[in-house]
């Protein structure tokens, strides 16, 4: 099982998903085009959704 933490970043198909603010029930993410873009956008949902939609994603490690 993975253990989720701040400031990872997920590969998921051609989006990279980074998260930024990692609580005990909620995940804020950035969503962008490449691992190291500074543009892209925030989104807010629990662990739960958070968890589901890393389906299939791979963990980029650096």
């Amino acid at each position: 099982m993975i253990q989720l933490a701040q400031n990872q970043l997920w590969k998921k198909d051609d989006r990279y998903l980074r998260i930024v603010v990692w609580e005990r029930l909620a995940i804020r993410y950035k969503e962008t085009d490449s691992p190291d873009a500074a543009e892209g956008t925030l989104h807010d949902v629990t662990k739960k959704e958070f968890c589901r939609l890393l389906k299939g994603a791979e963990l980029v490690e650096g």
